[in-house]
């Protein structure tokens, strides 16, 4: 199955920063640019970190209020996390606020791994490495969103050439395949039961697609097929083709 790369929706115009950038530039490049979040990079433009509005507003938070009594964080400087928030409070530069190591996807992962990424590790965007691992781009959610936006007609076509022509068989015209706001409807006769299965659970995987309306009936239900007895399917078929 054929997936769109997150090197096709990415942005190669990426705003960086390296581990010497100061506090107040960071805080202006992520003003200016309207952004929530930028990579740091080392000399090789390698990722080595990222920083986040939340880096920066740990900043804030912890600095001292002059109208409040002091207060002591002796039992969160134990933890590593407190450490890490007291650290994050007195950083002066980039490579004192990043988050590493840096959550990443590569320019040929699909974005489908890129969605799942984010997700897990509740990101909004992720810098997208070359075969080197240096930066060439960045990924928000809305970039993957955009799979979404694809015509009707584009599903259609791939639906019936990858999944009906290409992987089963098929010809184009032997299942009714219609598309409308990207939900997919299949409807039609099938030879067996996966064969159903199958183009039910490919189409789903297709980029763009919402969701799959399965009208798909069968003629012979080979689910509970031992293996011992898959060789008889090509029999099975002709005989079937018969009817």
């Amino acid at each position: 199955m054929k997936h769109n790369k997150v090197g096709s929706v990415m942005a190669t115009e990426v705003v960086r920063a390296a581990q010497a950038t100061p506090f107040k530039e960071v805080a202006r490049l992520l003003g200016e640019h309207r952004i929530s979040g930028l990579p740091v990079v080392d000399e090789d433009d390698k990722v080595i970190g990222v920083v986040s509005e939340t880096d920066l507003m740990i900043r804030q938070a912890d600095a001292p209020d002059p109208y409040e009594p002091k207060k002591h964080h002796r039992l969160a400087g134990l933890t590593r996390r407190g450490r890490t928030r007291a650290a994050k409070a007195r950083a002066r530069t980039a490579g004192q606020l990043m988050t590493a190591p840096p959550v990443t996807v590569h320019a040929d992962d699909t974005i489908v791994v890129a969605a799942r990424t984010m997700a897990l590790h509740h990101v909004e965007r992720l810098p997208v490495l070359d075969e080197e691992r240096r930066l060439v781009g960045i990924v928000t959610r809305r970039d993957l969103l955009q799979v979404f936006l694809r015509p009707d007609a584009e599903i259609h076509t791939q639906v019936v050439e990858e999944v009906l022509e290409r992987a089963l068989w098929l010809q184009p015209r032997s299942i009714d395949v219609s598309v409308t706001e990207g939900v997919v409807t299949l409807a039609g006769q099938m030879d067996r039961k996966t064969d159903t299965e199958i183009a039910v659970s490919m189409t789903r995987q297709i980029d763009g697609v919402v969701a799959v309306v399965d009208k798909l009936t069968f003629r012979l239900d080979d689910s509970r097929v031992r293996p011992d007895d898959r060789a008889m399917h090509g029999v099975a078929d002709e005989w079937l083709r018969k009817l």
